[in-house]
């Protein structure tokens, strides 16, 4: 008999506590990560002098936690028997207010 207050208290607690989890409303841009801004124009420089096939890698912006940040264009050169390039882009997860920078890299 004593134990069946305890179990029914318990019970009626998950309900409550199942039934406001779904509750919460996510705006579609809200969160840590917003929108990028747009990208700079950039002067492409000459490339340096190297023995290795070198692929300009475009700026783009950087996510710190509080705000973007941009970070300049370079040369990178080709990593061991690589022979396409892909470009770096931002990718927006199934979690709503995430995203996620694939960085550019030789495949």
């Amino acid at each position: 008999m004593r134990l069946r207050r305890p179990l029914s208290l318990l019970a009626a607690t998950l309900v409550i506590g199942v039934g406001l989890a779904g509750c919460s409303t996510v705006k579609e841009n809200a969160g840590p990560c917003p929108t990028p801004p747009p990208i700079k124009r950039e002067e492409i420089p000459k490339p340096p002098v190297s023995e290795q096939e070198q692929i300009w890698q475009p700026g783009h912006w950087d996510w710190n936690g509080n705000n973007y940040a941009w970070r300049e264009g370079s040369w990178i050169k080709r990593e061991g028997r690589a022979n396409q390039w892909m470009d770096g882009y931002w990718d927006r997860p199934s979690v709503p207010g995430t995203c996620v920078w694939n960085p550019a890299h030789w495949m």
